[in-house]
Order: structure tokens, then sequence, then C-alpha cells
């Protein structure tokens, strides 16, 4: 294994189809508002539809935890501008069920998002397909910009299968030194209190800890030396406890700091791998 080895191999993209939409999380969270969206749907097409708007979240105040959502948000916790007055408020109580409000702040929510607009004129059909879409996309738009944790996705899929065809090894995702003390006995020093290794992988034959940490960069960032030098010191740091410790990274973006990275290549004896070395088996060679 050579550092020409580990930089040629290099994989340009991560992203899988599954990636975009987790449709099973997204069907999930809609089923978990159907009853509250039910009761909203009794709006849709209606006239008089402000003051039944107000009577229905009164009688039914647990629809109102839904509100944001039909915004396309989770929560809705910022401060309202009010643009004529330029009056700032506190809107969140509106969206708590056990708190009360003034029907105008209720109102305003409902008119000024165009809600009212959307019920009235029955722009939606029905809210439980409205906000599965809102769901799907939200689901989307926090995916975005997390190629560390697909990263993280795809190394533990190959930790599993290792500990599954090896069942005396049990592994842990973000272990913690609390976490390695309490369920396996191993005790370690961290570099940091807040330091969450990405895997840690116990055999209970031997009683011996195997740590990983794991990313991907697929553009270039100005930190990556600093990361590089992270990792090689955080090596060094395990190495004198007698802990194990490897780093899986991955991306193009490697390519515009590679001199940091080969050194951090010789610092740490080589063990720096990526997901080509994983699919090559490396895990076997590696944790024994």
């Amino acid at each position: 294994m050579t550092f020409q080895s580990l930089t040629s191999t290099f994989t340009q993209s991560i992203f899988s189809w599954d990636y975009f939409s987790d449709f099973e999380k997204i069907w999930k969270n809609t089923f978990e508002v159907k009853i509250q969206l039910n009761i909203l749907n009794a709006l849709l097409g209606e006239q008089d539809i402000e003051s039944k708007f107000i009577s229905l979240v009164r009688q039914y105040p647990e629809t109102r935890k839904v509100l944001p959502l039909l915004i396309a948000v989770r929560t809705c916790d910022k401060e309202i501008l009010n643009k004529e007055t330029l009056e700032i408020k506190e809107m969140k109580h509106l969206f708590q069920p056990k708190k009360d409000f003034e029907n105008s702040d209720m109102i305003d929510f409902f008119v000024q998002t165009g809600l009212k607009k959307v019920f009235q004129n029955k722009q939606i059909t029905n809210l439980s397909d409205y906000i599965f879409w809102v769901e799907t996309w939200l689901d989307s738009n926090a995916r975005k910009n997390r190629t560390g944790d697909l990263m993280e996705d795809l190394v533990e899929e190959f930790v599993k299968e290792y500990c599954e065809t090896h069942p005396w090894f049990l592994y842990k995702e973000q272990a913690t030194k609390k976490y390695m003390q309490e369920t396996w006995r191993i005790s370690i020093e961290s570099d940091k209190s807040s330091r969450r290794f990405d895997f840690a992988i116990y055999d209970s034959n031997t009683h011996k800890v195997y740590l990983l940490e794991v990313n991907y960069y697929g553009g270039g960032w100005s930190k990556l030396k600093a990361v590089a030098w992270e990792f090689a010191g955080l090596y060094d740091f395990m190495k004198s406890q007698n802990v194990p410790f490897f780093w899986f990274t991955d991306g193009l973006g490697w390519f515009t700091a590679l001199n940091p990275l080969e050194d951090a290549y010789k610092k740490m004896d080589g063990n720096i791998y990526n997901l080509w070395d994983l699919k090559d088996g490396i895990l076997d060679e590696i944790i024994r």
C-alpha cells in the first residue's frame, strides 16, 4: 500500500440514487401528522375562512403544531417583522398547542404567508399529499453538503458486514470515551472532551478496540491542511496508548492538498485508506 495507490483510487463521487430522498422516513413523518392534516382539510375551499380557521385551531389545538409544515419549515421560531409598523414580535407560541394566542396574530400568519388564498382557492386538494412532497423537499434539502454523513453510511456498511462475519467483533458509531469505558471496559484518553470517534470496533476475544475516523472531500477546502495535521496528531496520541487508529478519507478535493495529506500519510505509518481499500477487504488486514 503506497501513497500513490491511495490517491490514484480516490472516488470522484459518493452519491447514489438513494441519497436524494429517503421515502421511508418521508412517509413516516407524513403519517405522524396525518390526523391533524385531515382536520385542516376541512378548510379547503371554504369562503368565510378566517373565522373558521380560528375556530378550528382553537377547537383542535394539536393542529397548530403542523402549521409550520404548511409553509415548508419544521419549526417557526423566528421573530417576525410587521412590514407596515416595523414592529418585531415573537410568534413561535402560535404553534404551541398549550399556549394561548391573539386571534389577530394567527390571522396575520394565515393571510400573510399566503395560506388563506391557497386554502380558499383550493390550490391544494389534500394536505397529506401536499405535506408528503414538502417532507420530500425538506429531506433532500437537509442532505445538501452532508457528504460527511454519506461517507459514514458507506463505511458503516463495510464495518457492519465485517462484524457480522466475525461475530466476536462489535462496533459503535459516534463512540465516546465514556461509552467505551462503560460498555466495553476500555479506558482511553481522548485528545479533547468532545471527541466522538466515527467508529469504534471492539474485539471481545482480545479486549482490544480499533478506532476509525471518516470523511470525504469532493472539492478543495482551505482547511484541508489543518484536517490532515489533526488526524496525524490524533494518530500519534492513540499510538502512545497502543490503540490502533485508522483514517478513511476520499474525494478529489484532496488533489488541492496533496502535500499535507502525504505528510500525514507518512506520520500515520500509511494508515490512511479510501473506499476502494474497503472494497478490497482492508478491514481483514488491519483489524486483527
